[in-house]
């Protein structure tokens, strides 16, 4: 009857010092809270059931500083009851912040970054400690302030930690890196996924997690790829060669075309692709077309695509991509291959000069001097050729692509292949009366003063057939200009042709 008794004391006294006032209400809040988060947040459950086995944990705790306490070993059993207790409340806190700003904050309208949950439940742990250790008797800010080494030695210990937390602090207050943003860090490129009080990490397109300290991401460079809030991401550079052979503006016009119609995914089209000339390189140019990537997960399958586009386009235009190669050749030049050479580029030259009227009164042999003497001068769209008021001695044929002329910055006409301009220049020495601009990339073949001096010099009788076909031309020029708004006055042609034959005279010292 003794043994029940003193049984029967020692369940009551360890129930009394367990089931306390505060137990139902603790225990029944921990269970709701885990089953609304449990429901509300499904991906969160493992979260949750970790908390739940540590609650569990610190009743059973309880449990055991209630039998400690029974069997009237109470320091003991006090101790471990406190601990117990802290523990019960840690959990607690952790599962209302997962509540707070995980479901009512978002139900809210407001999404707080990850970081200030941690915080804030770090900060909660904290107080909840030192009421705790308030609760058993300790005076917490007497120790703080009379303990100075034990405050140095816990800050020491504590500076990777302080630092990981300060710095995961600045990076949420000025925005430097952002959940969804892709960054480059020490070799490291991959896109943020989340921000933590302590690490930021970041996940890789192998798939890779990788964990960043925040102190090691203030502490060094990184890159933020891509723009923020707009129609574009990243700049991304397709380079590629091409012979010397094709004019660069044919070069660029045609990979710009190709890709700007092209239906490549993930290229955006605002701004526009753009292909430009980097560098002259040996025995080619250097070009780069430049895009604007929308999605940096896919880069290199994108560059890809876009280098297959600029592949067939160069195909289609007959050009070849150049490679940087070394080839010795050994060829016996000789006379006959020379002369081969030499015809075909005098035959391109006599059938540019066939089609100039000015020169429709010379015979064979001198159209082959004629010849001789002309320059191949290209230019690129928007070069201007000749401008208005300025002094050349030479004329130009174009030989393919257009021209415009501007007259006292008017567009007044566009030139075909074919046309002939400058010509009073080569012949009176006159100023230019009209801008020419290339429209386009322009083929030309110069040929000044030097050129057809000798010529004239050994027939000067041609003069008065090069002065009426001037003069015939000038007065088309005027007609176009008649047109305008201050159109020039007319001219009687037969003495305007004499007056052109006088310059040309003195302009080549000719006799009367």
């Amino acid at each position: 009857m003794d043994a029940l008794g003193e049984l029967s004391g020692f369940l009551s006294r360890s129930l009394a010092f367990f089931w306390r006032h505060e137990q139902p209400y603790v225990i029944g809040l921990t269970l709701a809270l885990a089953l609304l988060v449990g429901r509300i947040l499904p991906s969160e459950r493992y979260t949750l059931r970790q908390t739940l086995v540590f609650f569990l944990l610190c009743l059973a705790g309880q449990a055991g500083a209630a039998l400690l306490h029974g069997m009237g070993w109470g320091t003991l059993a006090a101790g471990l009851m406190e601990l117990a207790i802290v523990g019960v409340g840690v959990a607690i806190i952790r599962m209302s912040g997962v509540m707070l700003f995980r479901i009512l904050m978002p139900a809210l309208g407001y999404s707080a970054p990850r970081i200030l949950e941690d915080i804030t439940v770090i900060l909660a742990y904290f107080v909840w400690g030192a009421i705790r250790l308030r609760y058993a008797g300790m005076d917490l800010s007497g120790i703080i302030a009379t303990s100075a080494v034990m405050t140095a030695v816990i800050a020491f210990a504590m500076q990777d930690t302080l630092g990981n937390i300060l710095g995961g602090l600045a990076i949420h207050l000025d925005h430097s890196v952002e959940i969804g943003d892709w960054v480059v860090l020490e070799g490291v490129s991959g896109k943020v996924t989340d921000i933590r009080w302590r690490y930021t990490r970041v996940i890789t397109r192998n798939g890779e997690t990788v964990v960043v300290p925040n102190s090691v991401l203030m502490k060094n460079l990184f890159t933020v790829i891509g723009a923020r809030g707009g129609e574009y991401s990243w700049r991304r550079w397709i380079w590629f060669g091409v012979d010397y052979q094709w004019p660069p503006g044919h070069v660029i016009e045609n990979v710009e075309k190709a890709i700007r119609q092209a239906d490549i995914p993930r290229v955006a089209p605002t701004p526009a692709p753009q292909c430009v000339l980097m560098e002259f390189a040996a025995g080619y140019g250097k070009y780069a077309l430049r895009y604007w990537l929308t999605d940096p997960q896919v880069d290199d399958p994108t560059d890809s695509a876009v280098r297959q586009h600029v592949f067939a386009a160069l195909q289609r235009a007959g050009m070849r991509i150049a490679i940087p190669e070394e080839a010795r050749h050994i060829i016996k030049e000789n006379q006959s291959h020379e002369q081969r050479l030499h015809a075909r580029e005098l035959e391109r030259r006599l059938h540019a000069l066939g089609g100039v009227e000015l020169f429709s009164g010379l015979s064979g042999e001198e159209l082959s001097a004629l010849a001789e003497r002309l320059m191949y001068t290209p230019f690129e769209a928007g070069d201007v050729i000749t401008r208005q008021g300025a002094v050349a001695h030479w004329l130009y044929i174009l030989v393919s692509g257009e021209a415009e002329v501007w007259l006292d910055g008017r567009r007044v006409s566009t030139l075909p292949p074919g046309s002939v301009f400058g010509e009073m220049g080569l012949m009176t020495g006159a100023p230019r009366s009209a801008t020419v601009k290339a429209a386009s990339a322009v083929e030309c073949y110069r040929l000044d003063k030097a050129g057809f001096e000798d010529i004239l010099q050994a027939r000067p009788e041609i003069a008065e057939g090069l002065s009426r076909t001037l003069a015939a031309r000038r007065q088309e020029l005027e007609q176009t200009l008649q047109q305008q708004d201050n159109p020039p006055p007319q001219r009687d042609p037969a003495r305007f042709s004499a007056e052109i034959l006088g310059r040309i005279r003195h302009f080549f010292s000719l006799g009367s």
